[in-house]
Order: C-alpha cells, then sequence, then structure tokens
C-alpha cells in the first residue's frame, strides 16, 4: 500500500480539515506530520464549525485511527483543552487517538521565549502565532528538546527544570518580564500531562509502516502551508517545519517509496496571515469583499488575513515541491458576485517577465494579470459540476491547464456537504 498525502499549496487556510473530514472515509488511519498548536484546521457540519489545532482532523469518524506523528510538536496544555472541547461534543479521542513518542514538548518557556524573541525584532516581526513553535523546533535540532515520551521517565521533573532553566536564562538576555507568565501557566501545564498519559503513545514509525505492510489506507495531513515551508518558503515569514510532501517522510518515519497520491488543497484566490510577500495582495475593495465573503480571519490567531487574486507562480511552484497529483478547489463560492476575477501568470520584476519565485524577498514584483468575466450566482447549494456557471468552469479548466493538474473536489461552502466531485 501507499500512503496519500494531503497538504497546502499556498500561505495555509487553505481549507484542509474541511477535505481531510470530507475523505476520511476512504482512509483507515489519519496521521498529522508537522506542525503543532499554531495550525487551525476547521471543520463544520450539522450547522457546527469545529476548530481542531494538533488532533487530525479524521477524529470525528469513530472508527478511524487518528496518529499525531514524531514531526508534529504538542503543547500539553493545548492539547488537554482540545480533549476536552471534543469530550463536550461527544467524542471520546481516547479510543482511537494515537501520540508518537518522539513527538517534542512545547514548554510554558518555549512560549515566553516565542514572544521575547518575535519582540525584540521590532518591524522585523514575522507574524509568528506565539504559540512557542519556533523555539520548540530550535531546541529540538539543538537536541535539547522533551518529547513526549519523556513524560514517563522517572527522571523527566530534572529534564524539565533543566530545559526550563536554560530558557530562563535566554529570557533574562531578552530582558523579559516573565515570572508572573510562568507563575501563571506552569501548574496548569504539568497539570495537563496527565491528559497526555491518558493516552495510546506509540513508536509510530512502526505503526505507520506496519499499517502500511497489512493494506491499511493511510492519508498524511499536513499542517500550514507550502510557501510558508522553513526551506522553500518566503524565508524568513515562514515557519518552523517542512510542510512539503517531504515533510510526510521525517514527520512520519516513511520512505518516499512509500507516497501515493498527493492531494494539494488550493483557495480560489490567495491569502496570507502576518508579515512577507504577498505579489497579488489586493488593498481596495475587491481585497476587502474577499475579506468579507471569504470570513478570512484566522482560526488560531483570530487575525484578518490579508487576500488577494490566485498567484499561479506561486502555485505551480508549490505544486513542483510537492508532486501534487490532484488539486482540491476550495472557497470557489467567495467568488460570487464579481465582475471580473483576475489570475497572476507571471510575475514582472525589473522589467523582466519571470515564471519564478525569486529569492529576494524583498525584490519589487509587479503581477501579470489575465482577467476572466465573473458570475453572480449563489452555488452554495450547487452539488453537480456540470450546473455551475459556466464562467467558474472556464475558470477551474484555465488553472488544470496551466498547472497541468486535475482538479478533483470544488468546495463551495463550508459544510462537508457542500462539496462538488469533478
Amino acid at each position: 500500500m501507499k500512503i496519500d498525502i494531503l497538504l497546502g499549496l499556498q500561505w495555509g487556510d487553505e481549507g484542509k480539515g474541511k477535505v481531510v473530514d470530507l475523505i476520511t472515509p476512504n482512509y483507515d488511519i489519519i496521521a498529522r506530520f508537522q506542525g503543532g498548536p499554531n495550525a487551525g484546521h476547521s471543520l463544520e457540519f450539522n450547522n457546527i464549525k469545529h476548530v481542531l489545532h494538533i488532533i487530525p482532523s479524521g477524529i470525528f469518524h469513530p472508527e478511524k485511527i487518528n496518529v499525531i506523528g514524531n514531526g508534529v510538536v504538542i503543547d500539553p496544555q493545548s492539547f488537554k483543552d482540545e480533549i476536552d472541547q471534543l469530550i463536550t461534543m461527544g467524542v471520546d479521542p481516547v479510543k482511537n487517538l494515537h501520540i508518537s513518542s518522539k513527538a517534542h514538548l512545547i514548554l510554558p518557556s518555549h512560549r515566553l521565549l516565542d514572544a521575547a524573541q518575535e519582540a525584540s525584532k521590532g518591524k522585523a516581526k514575522i507574524g509568528s502565532t506565539l504559540k512557542g513553535i519556533g523555539p520548540t523546533y530550535t531546541d529540538k535540532t539543538g537536541r535539547n528538546g522533551l518529547r513526549v515520551g519523556d513524560i514517563i521517565s522517572p527522571n523527566f521533573n530534572e529534564k524539565y527544570q533543566k530545559l526550563k532553566e536554560q530558557h530562563l536564562l535566554l529570557l533574562k538576555q531578552y530582558d523579559f518580564d516573565y515570572e508572573k507568565q510562568l507563575s501563571e501557566s506552569e501548574p496548569n501545564w504539568l497539570d495537563s500531562l496527565n491528559t497526555l498519559k491518558k493516552f495510546n503513545i506509540i513508536e509510530s514509525e512502526y505503526d505507520v509502516n506496519n499499517y502500511l505492510k497489512t493494506g491499511k489506507n493511510i492519508l498524511a495531513e499536513g499542517a500550514q502551508g507550502t510557501l510558508l515551508d522553513i526551506d522553500f518558503g518566503s524565508y524568513p515569514f515562514v515557519t518552523s517545519s517542512n510542510t512539503i510532501t517531504s515533510g510526510a517522510c521525517s514527520g512520519l518515519g516513511i520512505a518516499p517509496s512509500a507516497i501515493g497520491n498527493v492531494i494539494g488543497i488550493v483557495k480560489a484566490y490567495c491569502t496570507r496571515v502576518g508579515s512577507g510577500p504577498f505579489p497579488t495582495e489586493l488593498f481596495d475593495e475587491d481585497g476587502e469583499t474577499l475579506r468579507k465573503n471569504g470570513f478570512e480571519f484566522g482560526s488560531t490567531t483570530g487575525r484578518p488575513r490579508r487576500c488577494g487574486w490566485l498567484d499561479l507562480v506561486a502555485l505551480n511552484y508549490a505544486i513542483m515541491l510537492n508532486g501534487v497529483t490532484e488539486i482540491v478547489l476550495t472557497k470557489a463560492d467567495v467568488l460570487s458576485g464579481f465582475d471580473e476575477i483576475k489570475v497572476c501568470t507571471a510575475y514582472q520584476i525589473n522589467g523582466k517577465i519571470v515564471d519564478r519565485v525569486p529569492f529576494d524577498n524583498e525584490v519589487e514584483i509587479k503581477p501579470v494579470y489575465q482577467s476572466f468575466k465573473g458570475w453572480n450566482a449563489d452555488i452554495t447549494q450547487v452539488r453537480n459540476y456540470l450546473e455551475l456557471p459556466v464562467e467558474l468552469r472556464e475558470y477551474i479548466d484555465f488553472i488544470e491547464k496551466e498547472t497541468r493538474v486535475k482538479v478533483s473536489i470544488v468546495s463551495v461552502g463550508p459544510d462537508r456537504t457542500a462539496s462538488i466531485k469533478k
């Protein structure tokens, strides 16, 4: 068997949670492979909206196994809050949620370091979610981190205190007032470890590969988006993990040869939260309309998202990096009502037309647009592809032609039922 991978092809917020929930019936196991509580995967069904941060988006299907892989970083307090919320909705995640022993822990002092480091950058802030993600991955690569498997170690407290003291020394160098925040957050954090201990802590690399050997269908769920990848995103305005297909190999312990389909999630336009380049960003009424109609506010931070037209230069870059085999186009309904829709097909840099994402984030990019006729129809109740407005179908045909990848599903609303298979 092969493992399919689902990930975002833009700057995150593409609608991955809904799509994972939609296609989960096709799989036996859903596995998260990177990121942490900085992710916000939104799902909606029965007129109720759910937002998941650490837990895989297949959790609402009780017959499915959900795995948090070694590439994920876990804040035990955030994890407990998420678990408590699920339990109030009648979901018992203890039965079908497994956690890698090698997943790293976010400490309260990691969050404080995140805040101190972001504050020290002044106008050069990267737009961190302040969830402690960056400092945790820093400790991981610096070989100082604590992992989930450590919480059952008899000397866990000693390990915890040692790492915390290292963080406090750094916080003093930042001249950051941390004592009150730490004293308030630490007791709850330590208590939340008891929630983690209730779950099946596994050597996930063995389990995932054994699932494959026994013919189980597995979907690997990514967080954030390709253009936020630590290596290939708009550095330094990126996340701290590999958000691309290769991240599933290191984040779950699978071989490249085990990869099957790569499902790329693409919003019908572009959004971005925080700082960093955004060539097609709109500062006019069209941008505000996209934000309003698309409810473009961060699932994790609540921050308003920057909005702009679809960028095919960046999209083709993401498709190349990931080996995408099919596209799911989300939020097509948000484009309804525009007289004209634009798509960026190339960049103009220093007077030259280019089709590559530049290394230099500060270079001035002028997008080269192709215009399409819009449509003025409510498509949220449409469930047959041929019943979509001809203008939207022409828009989708153009995307397929330019990317050379088939659009397999079109999302026309937030609910899991508002989806059209093409």
